[in-house]
């Protein structure tokens, strides 16, 4: 066995030195008799105890953040879940593209274990590591307030999932990522958000790959068995900018506040709604209230950080908890 992990070693060693593997690049090694090792590409960093905040980013120093939120070897969750909202929010940090690394407004203020989310500004709350293997949830309720030009139009937002690269390459407010979609009437939409950082001009690929039928309106939806709202036999679809809707997306959805689509499985206003959100190597599964509303694979990247948007509406989160992949409680 020794020989074994000096082998897997030399392997890693030199994928972390070689620009020929992308940032969680992974490999699949047999060896006779003793099975399958999976290796993911991920250059060194120095070690990081889980939880706490890199020095970096606890002195608040904008170039040193940036820099914090590329290249990080993924957490994997073993055992007990690891709590996002725990600690007084000190495994995230916020970027809002009007103040960046400062928060004078409370965009993201957590009170008595429930972080409310003004959607004053638009940005991010993202956890300082990156993440892969994990099964999410997220419970959220909507409050009343809209702001600038969402006044009025469905209440939108989102958790971001394998984000990668710095900050607010995404119209200068998120990162490269896989959205999904928290917004009325759309919850469960899956979104690939590539994007080129304007500073250094290096794009940051995303892509997902899912079976999709059109809709009514030729709007791509996740081809679930039996969904009554296709009207086209399904095809594979790759995508690296773009949408896929979740199944039961109203075709004559708009965009005001309040709506309620006739399949949708979200909670009405005001009440809490349960998104999981399941990431399994390079597949991605999305569950409304115990409903399986989306899923694609052959994702890239296969980790990254996570982001929860605040994009001019109000919501509320109880409840927002990474579990090892098999072990959720119903």
């Amino acid at each position: 066995m020794e020989g074994v992990e000096t082998l897997v070693m030399r392997i890693g060693e030199k994928m972390r030195n070689s620009h020929r593997w992308s940032h969680g690049s992974i490999i699949t090694l047999a060896f006779s008799g003793l099975g399958f090792l999976t290796l993911a590409c991920w250059p060194a960093m120095p070690a990081q105890a889980e939880p706490g905040v890199p020095e970096e980013l606890a002195a608040a120093e904008i170039g040193s953040a940036r820099e914090a939120t590329v290249n990080q070897a993924p957490v994997i969750p073993t055992g007990e879940p690891i709590d996002l909202l725990a600690d007084g929010l000190r495994r995230m940090y916020s970027w809002l593209k009007e103040t960046r690394y400062e928060d004078p407004q409370k965009v993201y203020a957590l009170e008595d274990g429930i972080l409310r989310v003004s959607g004053q500004q638009w940005g991010g709350l993202t956890t300082v590591k990156n993440y892969a293997n994990y099964h999410m949830i997220c419970e959220f309720k909507w409050g009343e307030l809209t702001w600038g030009n969402r006044q009025g139009k469905a209440r939108d937002s989102g958790v971001l999932v394998h984000a990668i690269g710095p900050d607010g390459t995404y119209s200068g407010i998120w990162m490269a990522s896989i959205e999904a979609q928290i917004i009325e009437g759309g919850v469960g939409d899956l979104l690939a958000l590539t994007t080129q950082d304007s500073e250094s001009g290096k794009t940051f690929p995303v892509s997902l790959t899912a079976r999709i039928n059109k809709d009514r309106d030729g709007e791509s939806i996740w081809a679930r068995e039996d969904n009554a709202t296709a009207r086209t036999p399904s095809q594979e679809v790759t995508i690296s900018k773009g949408r896929i809707n979740w199944w039961g997306r109203d075709p004559d959805w708009t965009d005001t506040t309040g709506f309620r689509g006739k399949q949708d499985v979200e909670s009405p206003a005001g009440e809490w709604t349960r998104m999981e959100v399941i990431c399994k190597g390079d597949e991605i599964t999305i569950l409304v209230n115990g409903v399986k509303v989306n899923h694609c694979y052959h994702v890239s990247p296969v980790a990254g950080k996570l982001l929860l948007q605040s994009e001019g509406a109000e919501i509320f989160v109880r409840r927002w908890e990474l579990w090892p992949l098999g072990s959720v409680p119903e």
